[in-house]
């Protein structure tokens, strides 16, 4: 197979050899739902915890291990997975991804006890970091040319608002119509689904070569970024200064580094580092990185702000969030007409402008009511998110050639995860030491987590503006 570029720097359409579909916006509606699986699954198990903790007899510690027994191997092999797609073909990755998670999924419904659905999290986690960057990789594709490209991305972000969106509504009418196992078996059907008509929609695979994998540098970075990712986790509960959450850190650091020398030295690399000589897909993974650190922390305090600041209910919470919520999946359609008329970048960073505008009226609106201290700003909120996470997508993507479209998927989907992380340990950490701080000094439970809470809400602000920086300053060569 000749390498051709699917979507050259200059915005123009290319020419691919042959199209990867006669039905391409099917496929793509089928591997949206893949997708929507995967981000289901981050928020929709978080609602049934307690009623598994009661189920199987896990304590709080336990059950926090059914959120990290996912996330350590999904963002660990997240890297790695984008590479053996583009090795082995992204249609056959990303189908056995939807298999192994389908079957996990079924295995973790079933569970007797804690050890067998944490085994069954973390299988869950490690195909979703095949799935993930090989159908994002499949879209880039189907779409070689730039204003089909923006569209497409453009449902896959409405997509990504509506499980984060339903993951909260879905957990808890699952959970109280038909028990816990239900938020796991909800996937299997849809697997199913998908393995029986993405054969039929997506030609097979071309595949270049037959390169020998980069061991030492698979494990080295699947490794490191594990550590990091539980370090960053494990951080906020333990303490920074636990001896497990240092020592998790000092492996991080030291694999991480020893990435980076194999790296220079391998012959056939992992990451090959000229890959970021492309400073569109430096600045979206960066962009990516700041704006998962953002979300994370957002949705999270968002979630505990209602119920414990306002007093709202579980059902209630999650149904306020739902102005947010179609406000990302309406924006989301809309991003490929702005592009087009004022370009990519300029989209991206007034994206990032709204997202902090919003954030920082929610966290300084104060009680001047529904409307204008909670309504309108979720809105904003929406706005800006949807259409950041579109463009930033958008950006890591564009000017990568098909033989590395692996690969760059794999580094947003990675940097989204380690940003993650990374922002809720962060502005996590932060917003409890305010709360602590204000308790002391006397001030009530409320108000002390209002506090706290400010601080969070402008941290997240502050992340989109670095963000908006990171997209002006690093400019394409």
């Amino acid at each position: 197979m000749n390498t051709t570029r699917l979507a050259p720097p200059a915005d123009a359409p290319s020419t691919a050899i042959t199209p990867r579909s006669r039905h391409r916006w099917w496929a793509l509606a089928v591997l949206a739902l893949a997708q929507f699986l995967v981000v289901l699954d981050a928020s929709i198990v978080n609602i049934a915890l307690p009623s598994v903790g009661s189920a199987l007899g896990l304590d709080t510690a336990a059950l926090a291990w059914v959120v990290t027994a996912y996330v350590l191997p999904f963002g660990g092999l997240l890297l790695l997975g984008g590479r053996l797609a583009d090795r082995y073909g992204h249609r056959r990755v990303f189908l056995i991804g939807v298999a192994g998670f389908a079957l996990a999924s079924l295995a973790a419904g079933l569970s007797v006890d804690g050890t067998m659905l944490l085994a069954a999290r973390a299988v869950q986690g490690a195909f979703a970091a095949l799935l993930a960057p090989a159908s994002l990789a499949l879209l880039t594709q189907l779409f070689p040319d730039a204003a089909a490209r923006g569209k497409a991305l453009g449902l896959w972000g409405a997509v990504a608002g509506m499980g984060s969106a339903a993951g909260v509504l879905l957990g808890g009418v699952l959970t109280a119509s038909f028990g816990w196992p239900a938020v796991f078996f909800v996937n299997v059907p849809v697997g199913i689904l998908v393995l029986a008509v993405i054969p039929f929609l997506i030609t097979r695979d071309r595949i270049a070569t037959r390169e020998r994998m980069d061991a030492a540098g698979a494990a080295t970075a699947t490794l490191g970024l594990a550590a990091a990712v539980a370090a960053l986790s494990e951080g906020g509960t333990l303490g920074w200064t636990h001896p497990v959450v240092l020592g998790l850190a000092i492996a991080a650091v030291v694999l991480l580094a020893a990435f980076v020398l194999v790296e220079r030295r391998a012959s056939h690399p992992l990451l090959p580092f000229g890959f970021f000589r492309n400073r569109d897909a430096l600045a979206g993974d960066l962009v990516m990185l700041v704006v998962g650190g953002a979300t994370v922390a957002l949705f999270f305090a968002l979630s505990v702000y209602l119920q414990e600041v306002l007093r709202l209910d579980a059902l209630s919470a999650g149904l306020s969030q739902l102005p947010l919520a179609l406000a990302l999946v309406g924006v989301a359609g809309a991003v490929p007409a702005v592009v087009n008329r004022a370009g990519l970048r300029p989209t991206l960073t007034g994206a990032l402008v709204v997202l902090a505008a919003g954030v920082v009226w929610f966290a300084l609106a104060g009680s001047t009511g529904f409307v204008l201290g909670f309504l309108l700003p979720s809105v904003v909120i929406g706005l800006g998110l949807g259409a950041t996470f579109v463009t930033a997508t958008q950006l890591a993507v564009r000017g990568v050639p098909e033989s590395e479209s692996g690969l760059a998927s794999g580094l947003v989907n990675t940097a989204q995860q380690i940003g993650g992380a990374l922002g809720l340990a962060v502005l996590g950490g932060i917003a409890a030491a305010q709360t602590s701080a204000l308790t002391a000094g006397g001030a009530t439970a409320a108000d002390a987590a209002a506090g706290g809470f400010l601080l969070l809400f402008l941290g997240v602000a502050a992340l989109a503006v670095i963000g908006a920086a990171v997209t002006v300053l690093i400019r394409r060569r």
